[in-house]
């Protein structure tokens, strides 16, 4: 992806693509939210990051369908919810939603509002996408108070093969993401309905792909540097202003 263009027209593609296809992918961003939402709703709580009590806004900044937004409505988290998104054929689908508050379209780099505006920004997914991850970051904690990230750690052994490398690059990963620096973590091997949800309809897909989560869930388990550089992880952590730390980083 070499210009913002190029990155609009390729998720543009991503949507409008086959509806048999994209009906398939709508149901496996439905199923990876379930997850998601776990991490943000877990880290929020151990940061006493409340969603209640009190007006609250919750910003996802490349919201895609929506699909994240509406399971943290669902799980009655995140006050009012709004979304970002560079696409225009992802924003009509995200709007439909009555679980979302509102979706806008946003340039990818600059968020049209004040500072702090937002109790809680989430990037989910969106760094490893992005040419420059930092200054979107830094951008989106410009306008939230604290900022979930998370995103998939591909600095290992299986991520390097040429199918994974072709994979990434099919759906658009710029970045290949490790976890320095990190101090309180969520890291994810998959649960076992994500690693049989693209299972041919065979019980032999179907026993493979529950053996993998097997093998990857007890090496997480066991020894999570190893499983760390063998394959890909999800990582999330919640990012606060440095004034809210008592101690080391601004990364919590």
């Amino acid at each position: 992806m070499e210009d913002a263009e190029e990155l609009v027209r390729f998720y543009d593609e991503g949507y409008t693509r086959d509806p048999a296809e994209a009906a398939l992918y709508a149901r496996w961003r439905a199923l990876g939210a379930v997850g998601k939402a776990d991490h943000v709703l877990e880290l929020c709580s151990r940061a006493s990051v409340e969603a209640g009590g009190h007006p609250f806004k919750t910003l996802e900044v490349g919201c895609g369908d929506g699909a994240l937004l509406c399971e943290l409505h669902r799980r009655g988290f995140g006050g009012t919810l709004t979304g970002v998104e560079i696409t225009q054929a992802a924003v009509d689908i995200a709007r439909k939603r009555p679980e979302i508050d509102s979706v806008e379209l946003y340039d990818g780099s600059h968020l049209e509002a004040p500072n702090q505006t937002y109790e809680l920004g989430i990037l989910s997914h969106v760094l490893e996408h992005v040419p420059d991850p930092p200054a979107l970051l830094a951008e989106v904690a410009r306008a939230c108070r604290a900022v979930v990230v998370e995103v998939p750690l591909e600095e290992n052994i299986s991520a390097k093969r040429a199918s994974k490398r072709e994979h990434a690059d099919e759906v658009g990963h710029l970045q290949r993401l490790s976890r320095e620096g990190a101090r309180l973590i969520v890291e994810d091997p998959l649960p076992l309905a994500v690693h049989r949800f693209l299972a041919h309809d065979t019980s032999s897909a179907r026993a493979k792909a529950t053996a993998k989560w097997a093998v990857r869930a007890g090496l997480h388990r066991l020894a999570p540097p190893l499983a760390r550089r063998l394959y890909t992880v999800h990582y999330a952590c919640l990012c606060l202003p440095d004034a809210d730390i008592q101690a080391g980083p601004g990364i919590r």
